[in-house]
């Protein structure tokens, strides 16, 4: 698919530094789909410290994954990229440096941490990579279910990719080339924000706006594909002082809120305009539930998917070294085949 000339037209007319989407009131249309917003204990910071604190003995060989950029990356950070009335969310972007010599595909990176928890610095080294291997990536911020519950986070990675079009000459990126990713609760969110591609109840913008939020290609990294099914819900389904992050995201267990829990699954919108998905899986069973169902929705309906599985490899894995460079080869290797850049590695 190729933008027509008038679109991109459009898009040059919109680009002025520090572009911003500015969405108004404040919060209230993208909060009143969902519930309202559910306390929840406070944990200890997830990031990749935390985490490799609970891991190192486990895994001895791991390290954290370098977030150092060369000469052949630019580094733009805290944009504002949509704006709430007072509310402005940010984001980095990952350049690469020969980006004004021709437009390259763009990648937008949702970070993890249980739908309530996290910060983007979580992905900023695989965005190095990634844009060291030609790709602009935007790490971002997005709301999460403590300030606003489920869908605000959709329609926050839906206005960050809206964002890239929106400033798309500014910094080399081709609109028709846009991927979105995520690990665990960001690949969960990333897949649902890819698969409901032009439906308006996810993307409240869309009725303001000429620039497409509709991404080319999904890559999920541990993050469940189904709430629904009775594995998601062994570990989800939680009530009263127990609710689960995912509980807390959507105001209530499964039996209080079953249609948000089906709403928010992504193979549920599986069809044959899906875009293609890349999955790539650690070696724990509780984060691959309902990808394999889906693998299959995907096949009957004639859309590309691939699944990698990193054996032995703690749920984060693309937090450490040794495994960040095998998720970015595939991710890279899956996108230049879609994107029809280059030919997959052998």
């Amino acid at each position: 698919m190729k933008f027509a000339k008038t679109a991109l037209t459009t898009l040059c007319g919109c680009l002025l530094a520090g572009a911003v989407l500015a969405v108004e009131p404040l919060a209230a249309p993208a909060a009143a789909a969902g519930p309202a917003p559910v306390p929840v204990a406070p944990g200890k910071p997830y990031n990749a410290e935390t985490t490799f604190e609970k891991l190192r003995a486990a895994y001895p060989g791991i390290k954290i994954a370098r977030k150092d950029t060369g000469t052949a990356v630019r580094v733009v950070k805290d944009l504002d990229y949509v704006r709430y009335g007072a509310r402005a969310l940010q984001l980095d972007l990952y350049v690469p440096t020969d980006a004004a010599d021709s437009p390259h595909p763009a990648i937008v990176l949702v970070h993890g941490g249980g739908w309530r928890n996290g910060d983007r610095q979580e992905f900023a080294p695989m965005a190095a990579r990634m844009a060291e291997r030609g790709y602009v990536a935007a790490v971002i911020s997005y709301r999460l279910s403590p300030e606003a519950p489920y869908p605000a986070a959709i329609h926050d990675v839906k206005a960050a990719v809206r964002f890239l079009r929106v400033v798309a000459v500014q910094f080399g990126i081709d609109p028709a080339r846009i991927a979105v990713a995520g690990g665990s609760a960001g690949g969960q969110i990333a897949s649902l924000t890819g698969v409901t591609n032009g439906l308006d109840r996810f993307d409240p913008q869309a009725a303001g706006s000429k620039v497409s939020s509709a991404v080319q290609a999904i890559v999920n990294i541990d993050g469940l594909s189904d709430f629904t099914s009775e594995a998601a819900r062994a570990n989800e389904d939680k009530t009263g002082d127990k609710l689960s992050s995912a509980g807390a995201w959507f105001g209530g267990g499964y039996a209080e809120k079953q249609a948000l829990w089906r709403e928010a699954s992504p193979t549920f919108y599986v069809g044959k305009t899906t875009p293609p998905i890349l999955f790539i899986g650690s070696g724990q069973a509780r984060f691959a539930v309902g990808r394999e169902a889906m693998v299959e929705k995907l096949t009957a309906a004639g859309v590309n998917s691939r699944v990698l599985l990193l054996p032995d490899t703690p749920h984060s894995f693309w937090l450490f070294d040794p495994w960040l460079d095998p998720t970015v080869n595939a991710t890279v290797d899956f996108l230049d085949q879609r994107f029809g850049l280059r030919q997959p590695r052998r």
